[in-house]
Parts: C-alpha cells; structure tokens; sequence
C-alpha cells in the first residue's frame, strides 16, 4: 500500500502553510475566506487536476500518444447543508495529432486509473470532456 505524507499548521487569524516533500503550499484557512490563496475545496480540485495532468503523461508514454502540452479547467459544486462537494466538472485540452479514437482511449486511461479521479468518483459526480486544443490556445 503506498502512503502519502503531508504536515500543516495554521495561525490564529487563518494563515496556514502545508509542506509537502521539499515544497511548502499555503492556503486559506480563514473563517470568512480570502480572495488570494486557495481554500480547501479549490485544494481538492487543484488536485484532480494535478492527477489528471499527472496520467496525460503517464498515459501517453504508455498508450504511445505523443502531445505538445495540456490543460484542464475544473469546476466544482458544493451545497452549504452540509458542505460536501457534491459535482465535479472539467475540460481537458490536449495539444496532439492523435485520431479521435485513441484521443478517447486516452481519456478514459487518464480518468480510470487515477488515484484522486477514483476517490473523488466514490464522493461526487464527476462529468468532463477531452478535446483537441485550438490552435489559439498555443
């Protein structure tokens, strides 16, 4: 079974701080909420995302599906009574030549096979899209 380690702490007035590995990531620990660092909820989709991208990769080394980059735009729903994140939908963009078969393929790798993807999908409902990245986008 493999573990996970993080330790954190807080402050009176809600700044707080959790390192992880070599790397400290702070967040918003206050009552009321702020509008620079992410709360807890914006945490757990940040990683899904982290997940997601994580098994792009995995996958198209695997799979043998070359890209150029991605992104994903994630967006979740949380009702107040009681505070449970209740839906999560996203938009996966892939920067790739691969035919839309494999693209699919790819797709349900990425989410199949990911640690956070499969918790999360125990928890809420999970709804999202791959797609080609414009050419815009670059």
């Amino acid at each position: 079974m493999e573990e996970y380690f993080v330790k954190a702490y807080s402050q009176a007035g809600g700044q707080a701080e959790a390192t992880v590995k070599q790397s400290q990531i702070e967040f918003d620990a206050t009552a009321e909420g702020g509008d620079v660092l992410p709360n807890p909820a914006e945490l757990l989709l940040s990683a899904f995302a982290a997940c997601v991208l994580k098994n792009v990769e995995r996958y198209s080394i695997r799979l043998h599906l070359p890209y150029r980059k991605a992104k994903i735009d994630v967006k979740g729903y949380r009702t107040d009574v009681p505070p449970v994140i209740v839906k999560v939908e996203y938009t996966l963009e892939i920067d790739t030549d691969v035919e839309e078969k494999k693209l699919n393929l790819w797709h349900r790798n990425i989410i199949k096979f990911g640690t956070i993807t499969n918790t999360l999908m125990r928890a809420a409902e999970v709804k999202g899209t791959i797609k080609r990245m414009n050419k815009t986008d670059e």
